[in-house]
């Protein structure tokens, strides 16, 4: 399989399941989904899609609790959505790597902050 087919597969899963989540998922309940990546196999029949949550941890459990059982659902509108060969089985992963990547620059700023108001270090 080459890399730019793999690559374009996984731009059009991106894509596709970004919008699917848009109009399918309770937003109340599950705050808001974004798709961050998708990680596809060689073969292309199954795919993880990395998912993050904005919202409180209430919402992220709901968000993993609807993901968990609506896939079977959600993989079949994106079979409608796409012109595959076969649609990829998916795996959703809730990703937290862009929470704690705010929450570094959130102590970088204080310490910035820190610096700033005692600028000696003592």
């Amino acid at each position: 399989m080459s890399s730019r087919r793999k690559q374009q597969v996984r731009e059009l899963l991106k894509r596709n399941l970004s919008e699917i989540l848009r109009r399918e998922v309770p937003t109340e309940t599950t705050g808001v989904l974004t798709v961050n990546d998708v990680g596809m196999a060689e073969d292309l029949h199954s795919c993880t899609v990395f998912i993050g949550v904005f919202g409180n941890k209430q919402q992220r459990l709901a968000a993993e609790q609807f993901l968990k059982d609506k896939r079977g659902y959600l993989q079949m509108l994106l079979a409608k959505n796409v012109e595959l060969r076969y649609t990829p089985v998916i795996r959703f992963i809730v990703d937290d790597s862009i929470e704690r990547g705010n929450r570094v620059i959130e102590l970088l700023n204080e310490l910035k902050i820190a610096d700033e108001e005692n600028p000696e270090g003592h």
